[in-house]
This record gives C-alpha cells, sequence and structure tokens, in this order.
C-alpha cells in the first residue's frame, strides 16, 4: 500500500476530506521526525514505540579494493510493535 491508497482508504473509512487526512498523516510524520531525531521515544497505545538510536562513526573496508572509508554518525528509527498490535496479528 502506497501513501495515496492509505490517504484513500483512511478518508473513506473516517468520513474525512482526503486533504484533511493528508494533512493529519504529514504533521505526525513531522512530530516523529523532530522527537526521534532528538532521540527521543514516541508511544502510541495499541500500536507501538517509535524510537530514535544514533549509530556511531565506523570505519568499513570495502573488500574488493579494500580501501578504508570512514561511515559517518546516523540517526536511525526503530520501531517496537506493542503486544496488543502483536496480539491481533496473530491467526
Amino acid at each position: 500500500m502506497d501513501n495515496k491508497q492509505l490517504v484513500d482508504k483512511l478518508a473513506r473509512s473516517l468520513k474525512r476530506d482526503r486533504n484533511d487526512i493528508k494533512n493529519l498523516i504529514e504533521a505526525f510524520n513531522a512530530v516523529v521526525a523532530s522527537r526521534c531525531g532528538e532521540l527521543d521515544s514516541i508511544a502510541v497505545p495499541g500500536f507501538g514505540t517509535l524510537e530514535g538510536r544514533k549509530k556511531n562513526e565506523r570505519v568499513m573496508v570495502n573488500p574488493a579494493t579494500h580501501k578504508r572509508m570512514l561511515i559517518p554518525p546516523k540517526i536511525s528509527l526503530n520501531f517496537k510493535v506493542s503486544n496488543v498490535l502483536k496480539n491481533r496479528m496473530k491467526p
């Protein structure tokens, strides 16, 4: 499911305008990006927890050329599903 299909499905199920749903998703994405960028976590009850994690810089060796490269530090997004959602998805 891509973003357009998600917006359409949510708009139909919530009986709201597509633009309202699109703005809501964009606002949620902005909050997640800002809070997780600060290495804070966001807990959504019944869904899961989104958490930003910092990965340190490291040295990588290219196996073909044996050239060493420095990989810069970065922040990655980690998601842990809640037990409620996990139990709903079990057959």
